[in-house]
């Protein structure tokens, strides 16, 4: 038997990066702790949007969404998240506060599969509209899924699109826990 050393270790980390993400609603007290703190990294610092926190009223009856990197097959460190909710129409469904770890971004499309997920989790839940406010650069990614731009508009003093998901292009995912898996691209 060969032991490592500890120097080895931490060699290998360096070069370690995820090849699996599995994106599914939270189910734990961490996976949503870590969700809260990628969205004020994003929207607090990183863009400077809002003071101190992003959170608002609707946090209280919003289902969160999250995208972990795996290691070994288990779920290790959230590097994405989505909120959903129901809108004041029947059948009206909202998707926002997308947020993907900087460091992710170019990995496992993960930014798309939550919007996948948000969309097929809503139509599960009877959604008949999905709607979401997009920042103007992101609208290409949406329309590359499927969405249509409404109109422009400004939230929170910043350039957007009101934009619809055709929900025919995302079947209905009843099961919010097993969720997707997606892999790394692989680069060469």
């Amino acid at each position: 038997m060969t032991l490592l050393c500890i120097d080895d270790l931490c060699e290998m980390a360096d070069h370690y990066a995820p090849v699996e993400y599995l994106v599914r609603e939270a189910a734990q007290q961490w996976e949503r702790d870590e969700a809260m703190a990628l969205r004020r990294a994003v929207f607090c610092i990183e863009q400077g949007i809002f003071a101190r926190d992003d959170r608002d009223a609707v946090d209280e009856h919003a289902r969160l969404l999250v995208a972990m990197s795996c290691n070994g097959g288990m779920p290790d460190q959230v590097v994405g998240t989505v909120r959903i909710h129901r809108g004041e129409a029947a059948g009206e469904w909202w998707g926002s506060r997308l947020a993907v770890h900087p460091a992710f971004r170019s990995q496992g499309h993960l930014g798309a599969t939550l919007i996948r997920l948000a969309v097929s989790r809503a139509h599960a839940l009877g959604c008949r509209i999905f709607l979401a406010q997009v920042q103007m650069q992101n609208v290409p990614l949406f329309e590359k899924l499927g969405w249509t731009a409404l109109e422009e508009t400004t939230v929170h003093g910043r350039p957007h699109a009101r934009m619809r998901a055709d929900l025919g292009r995302y079947p209905p995912c009843h099961d919010p826990l097993s969720g997707f898996v997606t892999r790394s691209k692989v680069l060469a």
